[in-house]
């Protein structure tokens, strides 16, 4: 399953500006932006800068903030994201009045945003994303709200379909991606959610197929139906016979996808679980041999 958040992935930000109060010339660059009709940053289209309450700089949005504040320039030990429910102040795109946060500036009128969100302070005039409001993740997402469900135990929003099928797994979001490293609950990426219900972004699930891998990287459980995988392996199994010294060679194994430990012949090309016939196994005891020899 994939889950969309505030919005689509983007590489870059746009600059930042140091002040207290809006300087000359920030209201000439903003001034600039507005006779120009090019609001917005790469992240979203909408009509308001935000003062960030961290640090008292403005950004375009807080995603722009944090890139800008975490990038490998900054000091280690300064960097930090901007805390989104804490944003107080925006400033207007089109007539440079910094205001408190709502979704009409109070100087010009025009509407900042044509989604606001005021628990979360956010602002985008694209629509088309389908922008709502969860407030068991007390952030904003995207794909329409009549399409999703939030599970109280897994913290997160999940797709409709999953409701009555997905596997809990308390907080399933609230950690980084076990492949990249990246924290998942807000992410801007896509976020896969695993058969074993774990997450990870769906990107980094594409790079794992690509390089065959095909288990879990936080419980070792396969993320996909591989029966025609294990037919393959009974067939080459089949057509590769150990040698006589090996034939009554046994070693204990554990299922990764089952839990069930057991006793099988031992085989260079894969051990198979005698419970659930699975090929995604790893041997607990048991040594590939030792032969006696004799001088």
């Amino acid at each position: 399953m994939e889950i969309g958040f505030e919005t689509q992935l983007s590489s870059s930000a746009s600059c930042s500006y140091r002040s207290e109060s809006i300087s000359d010339s920030e209201k000439v660059e903003l001034l600039s932006e507005a006779r120009s009709g090019d609001f917005g940053c790469t992240h979203y289209r909408r009509k308001c800068k935000i003062r960030a309450p961290c640090c008292d700089e403005i950004f375009d949005c807080r995603h722009c903030h944090n890139e800008s504040k975490n990038s490998m320039e900054v000091d280690p030990l300064d960097r930090h994201d901007v805390p989104r429910h804490e944003i107080k102040k925006v400033i207007c795109s089109s007539c440079s009045t910094e205001q408190d946060v709502q979704q009409k500036c109070i100087n010009c009128g025009i509407s900042m945003g044509h989604y606001f969100c005021g628990k979360c302070n956010f602002f985008d005039d694209d629509v088309s994303k389908n922008q709502y409001h969860c407030d068991g993740c007390g952030i904003c997402r995207t794909g329409g709200k009549e399409n999703f469900f939030h599970c109280d135990r897994c913290g997160c929003c999940y797709a409709s379909s999953l409701k009555d099928s997905h596997r809990c797994v308390e907080r399933a979001m609230h950690h980084n991606c076990p492949v990249c490293f990246e924290y998942l609950f807000d992410s801007m990426k896509d976020i896969s959610v695993l058969q074993c219900g774990h997450t990870l972004h769906l990107d980094c699930l594409k790079e794992m197929e690509m390089h065959f891998q095909f288990a879990c990287p936080v419980c070792s459980k396969s993320v996909c139906d591989m029966s025609g995988v294990w037919k393959k392996l009974d067939q080459e199994i089949a057509s590769t016979p150990m040698p006589e010294m090996y034939q009554n060679k046994m070693v204990w194994i554990l299922c990764n996808d089952c839990g069930i430990t057991s006793e099988v012949h031992f085989h260079i090309v894969a051990h198979k679980c005698r419970s659930c016939n699975s090929y995604n196994t790893r041997q607990t005891r048991g040594s590939p041999a030792s032969c006696s020899s004799s001088i």
